[in-house]
């Protein structure tokens, strides 16, 4: 009988990184601790980011030239798939994420492994920015609207995609598109029937020195154009939008430990 443990050994992680020579080593080698498939994807960066994860026992693989997140996304989880991953944790290269909470995802996906896992960071966090926080959460409506369930992270990067998942639902991953590409996928994903379960993180403030990726004012409107669309297309879903008002119906919260509600 195969252990769990036998398992764990066929996830993958993906980690995203453009200009991140500053912090995607550190990221790197940590992850590489918790789990013994990592790729490292580098968008096409402009600063030292490749040469900083060379000699590390991982995968790395290039773009030529910036494809955005959803298209270096989508190049590792072909090649983890192609590697035989039973799911793919994604996460930040930017330090955000802490690499040490891979094995909570492992752990609730060998417990449910149709389950599509996203890392849920505590509303106090969250606050950080109150510009960035009010984005998130008008996104978070918008996309539990659509999925027909509440989303409580929606713009969340730290997630565990089953291979199942990744092989049945295909989206469009042009750069223009690389934070659209996270949120389609959830709604995607409750459509075909995925289960969406949540996973409660941490978050720390950015360690580089760069700004985020992620522009609150033109990716929102990115995403609400495109959520917006599949409500039209669906005659605006009523009954998503009620089931995503009614409260939680998935597993966990941001607030503190997996619970049923």
């Amino acid at each position: 009988m195969t252990q769990p443990r036998d398992l764990a050994r066929s996830y993958w992680v993906v980690i995203p990184a453009y200009n991140e020579a500053e912090t995607v080593r550190d990221v790197t080698m940590r992850a590489r601790q918790q789990c013994a498939n990592v790729i490292v994807v580098d968008d096409g960066s402009t600063d030292d980011t490749f040469r900083a994860v060379g000699g590390l026992d991982v995968t790395v693989l290039r773009n030529e030239e910036n494809c955005g997140k959803a298209g270096s996304l989508s190049r590792g989880f072909e090649h983890a798939l192609a590697q035989g991953a039973i799911g793919v944790i994604t996460l930040d290269a930017d330090g955000q994420h802490a690499p040490e909470e891979i094995p909570f995802f492992m752990k609730q996906s060998l417990d449910d492994p149709s389950a599509f896992l996203v890392g849920a960071r505590r509303r106090d966090q969250r606050r950080v920015s109150f510009w960035r926080y009010g984005a998130n959460r008008i996104a978070d409506f918008w996309i539990g609207w659509a999925a027909g369930q509440p989303i409580e992270d929606s713009q969340s990067g730290f997630r565990l995609y089953p291979a199942g998942l990744l092989r049945e639902v295909t989206l469009k991953h042009d750069r223009g598109r690389s934070f659209v590409f996270e949120s389609e996928m959830v709604i995607e994903a409750t459509r075909q029937g995925w289960v969406c379960q949540n996973v409660s993180i941490s978050v720390r403030l950015r360690a580089g020195p760069r700004p985020s990726h992620f522009r609150p004012v033109l990716d929102i409107v990115r995403i609400t154009r495109m959520v917006a669309w599949k409500l039209l297309s669906r005659g605006m879903y009523p009954a998503g939008l009620y089931r995503a008002l009614r409260g939680r119906n998935f597993v966990g919260t941001s607030d503190g430990p997996a619970a049923m509600s």
